[in-house]
């Protein structure tokens, strides 16, 4: 079945709706930090039994995502992302509701539910719009969560600050709701893609290793790294890791292709996203922390939980600036520069915090450079992993890479807090992190983003689509029209960007849909006068498409004209910052 293209306005429409889902997923997640101190006293439990409320929604959220994505496929994204939606509403009520530990734990990992909506939106882009706007949609989303992060923080702090905390739990319950009543109206639904069956006791097994191994990685540093549950969860989950590839290279509908994710591009692509998260998470962690240390200590600044958030709240704004910029960049370029560039970007954002550190507006600009890196690596991400899979698998793979990211971080907050918890200071009679400790996590962090950029330079181009041949429709089996020298400038690995500079595959005005090839016929059957009334209205159709993609095109080169502009002065003010700061 041909899916119809939504219209200039609608598609609109939808990218705005899946971009407000993001914020609102990516809010959930930092929604109790403000409240993190103050746990113990409102549940009237200890801190170590509290800090699960922070600890289940990771698990649930890890367990949950690549079972929704599968799910995605196999019965519409636009279906699980309302469902997606219950959870988290009903997470929200009883976290408001609640007054003790145990309802927030339920409401929390029912909130962890809800974050695979997430994944499921980037990945309906590729079925609800025309090839031509994909790109700039899936960056705009992928930027749109670090928005929610970063405004998160410091509304979070005000409302907690100046407000009874439950007031969070029902903003947040009536966020959620808004976005599903706007999911409801206006995203279409999207056809399902796979066939087969819920692999159950392929989405066991991963849910078990992912708990042991995120619950080790979590709660190590409390329970003691060399402690025998510990290392007997960490060993738990290689275990079950090795017996769940097993399965899933034998079972007939596994929950996750272990030989699509094998494939280079994938595979490269995934472990850069493991480090980008490492690297994105472990800044956040720092800079956050020494604006909140006090300014006794000689390099703290001395800020509250609002003020330090307040501070960042740009760093996440500039990931919605840049996503138009990398969304440009992937188009000329692919989205692998896109991906190794923002690498880069978060090293220099690592350099910037490691040298103005004793300032509040110098942290500030450094989280500002970093999440511009992040802004360019998350858009580029979905591309590179949906222009490497089939369409049938786009939700499912599109989640694990997710995933992929989710580990990232778990393994970046364990190892910051091993870090900061080695090289203490003593202050008034309590240990806090050291300068030294700060400095050490920024040259780890500003490594491995670099590491990450070294990564993505073994990811394979392209090589044709990434559909299987018999998912090849047979008329897209027939020779495409030679492409113009103007369509081809500059675009060698462009994921799901390449159809951009190709023939919009849209319907015609008699409702099938056409490749460039068959105009020449139709040219010569209107030449001798035996074209019908249809067929004429779907030639002057076919033109007017012709006359679009010209213009299209002319635009695509001014666009890349303008891009090596920005890039040319982007790079010069770098240099020249990077040679001032080694001056001084």
């Amino acid at each position: 079945m041909v899916h119809s293209a939504p219209s200039e306005r609608s598609g609109s429409g939808i990218v705005s709706v899946l971009a407000v889902a993001g914020i609102v997923g990516s809010l959930m997640q930092t929604l109790v930090v403000p409240l993190v101190g103050e746990l113990p006293r409102l549940l009237d439990a200890t801190a170590a039994d509290t800090s699960w409320v922070i600890t289940v929604t990771l698990l649930v959220g890890a367990v949950a995502t690549p079972v929704v994505g599968k799910l995605g496929d196999l019965y519409g994204k636009r279906r699980m992302m309302l469902a997606c939606s219950v959870p988290l509403i009903l997470g929200s009520v009883v976290c408001a509701l609640g007054g003790s530990l145990i309802p927030m734990i339920a409401g929390r990992g029912l909130q962890g539910l809800g974050v695979g909506m997430i994944p499921l939106g980037v990945s309906a882009l590729r079925d609800l719009l025309p090839p031509q706007r994909v790109g700039p949609a899936i960056a705009l989303m992928s930027s749109s969560m670090g928005i929610g992060g970063a405004l998160g923080l410091p509304i979070s702090a005000a409302v907690a600050e100046y407000a009874d905390w439950r007031m969070l739990f029902w903003g947040a319950a009536g966020l959620s709701l808004v976005v599903a009543v706007l999911i409801w109206f206006l995203v279409p639904a999207t056809p399902a893609r796979a066939e087969g069956r819920l692999d159950v006791v392929g989405a066991i097994g991963l849910g078990a290793a992912l708990v042991c191994l995120l619950l080790g990685v979590s709660k190590g540093a409390d329970w003691g790294w060399g402690s025998g549950t510990t290392l007997g969860l960490l060993g738990a989950a290689v275990v079950v890791l090795v017996l769940w590839a097993l399965w899933e290279l034998r079972v007939r509908d596994p929950l996750v292709d272990l030989r699509v994710t094998v494939r280079p591009q994938v595979l490269f692509t995934n472990l850069a996203s493991v480090l980008i998260g490492f690297a994105m998470y472990a800044q956040s962690l720092v800079v956050m922390q020494i604006l909140q240390l006090p300014a006794a200590t000689g390099y703290g600044l001395g800020q509250s939980m609002l003020a330090a958030g307040l501070w960042l709240a740009p760093s996440g704004l500039m990931m919605m600036a840049v996503s138009s910029l990398g969304a440009r960049l992937s188009a000329a370029r692919g989205p692998k520069t896109s991906l190794f560039l923002g690498g880069l970007i978060i090293a220099l954002g690592y350099g910037a915090a490691f040298g103005l550190m004793g300032w509040t507006w110098g942290l500030m600009i450094a989280s500002c450079v970093g999440n511009i890196g992040v802004g360019l690596a998350y858009g580029a991400m979905p591309a590179l992993i949906m222009g490497a899979v089939p369409r049938t698998e786009t939700a499912s793979a599109n989640s694990f890479n997710t995933l992929m990211r989710s580990i990232g971080t778990s393994v970046s907050a364990a190892v910051v807090g091993v870090v900061l918890a080695q090289m203490t200071v003593t202050m008034g009679g309590h240990p806090l992190p050291s300068e030294a400790g700060f400095r050490t996590v920024l040259l780890i962090g500003c490594g491995v983003a670099l590491v990450a950029a070294l990564v993505t330079l073994t990811i394979p181009r392209q090589q044709g689509d990434a559909e299987p041949a018999h998912h090849v429709p047979a008329e897209a089996a027939r020779p495409a029209a030679p492409v113009s020298r103007a369509a081809r400038i500059g675009h060698e690995e462009l994921g799901p960007w390449e159809d951009a500079f190709r023939s919009y595959d849209g319907p015609g005005p008699v409702g099938a849909a056409r490749s460039q090839a068959p105009t020449a016929p139709f040219l010569q059957q209107n030449e001798s006068g035996r074209l019908s009334a249809d067929e004429r209205a779907e030639l002057l159709w076919l033109r007017r498409e012709t006359e679009d993609l010209r213009r299209a095109n002319g635009d695509l080169r001014r666009q890349n004209g303008e891009l090596r502009q920005e890039l040319d002065l982007l790079l010069q003010g770098a240099s020249a910052w990077i040679k001032n700061l080694t001056d001084r």
